[in-house]
């Protein structure tokens, strides 16, 4: 077995172990925080999901736990702006139906949530600080440098962030297209 073999299995041997072994608990703190055993067991799948796409997240995790109440947060912060936009959204659809004399078609309003999905994948795709610097800005409408000021880096940064999150929502548009 070649040492890029055994990477991988290391990889899922952890994560089987890390599952088995605060999955539960995950899952009970997420619940309460949540009130909802739904919503825990969505954001609690996520969760690993993430760990295991992340390939070498697993070395040195010296508290496990906080590691995962972390990365729920985070997800559970995701999911929130995600409702914040569809809302906004749907808020400014109505609001538009109400001033023009037609509304718009069905299919046209699945093409706009199937493009918020796209866009959601594709931010989830980017990593995390130039993720919550497009949320940032394009849903909290903060400046660069207030930006910059939050996440502790420069200006020229944030920018970075900003265009790395602009091409993968394009590229992931154009790879669907």
């Amino acid at each position: 077995m070649s040492a890029a073999e055994s990477i991988p299995q290391q990889h899922a041997h952890a994560v089987r172990i890390l599952y088995s072994e605060h999955h539960d608990w995950l899952f009970g703190w997420l619940r309460k925080k949540l009130g909802c055993a739904h919503n825990a067991a969505d954001v609690a799948h996520d969760t690993f999901m993430r760990i295991i796409a992340s390939r070498d997240a697993l070395l040195g995790v010296e508290q496990p736990r906080a590691w995962l109440a972390t990365t729920a947060k985070r997800l559970i912060i995701d999911r929130a702006r995600r409702e914040v936009l569809e809302h906004a959204y749907l808020a400014e659809m109505a609001v538009l139906a109400d001033s023009l004399p037609c509304h718009p078609a069905p299919d046209e309003i699945l093409m706009a949530l199937e493009a918020l999905d796209q866009i959601g994948a594709a931010l989830q795709a980017i990593n995390a600080r130039a993720r919550e610097a497009f949320m940032l800005h394009y849903l909290d409408q903060q400046t660069h440098a207030a930006i910059a000021v939050h996440l502790g880096v420069s200006v020229r940064m944030v920018q970075k962030y900003l265009v790395q999150a602009l091409l993968a929502c394009r590229h992931r548009c154009a790879a669907l297209a």
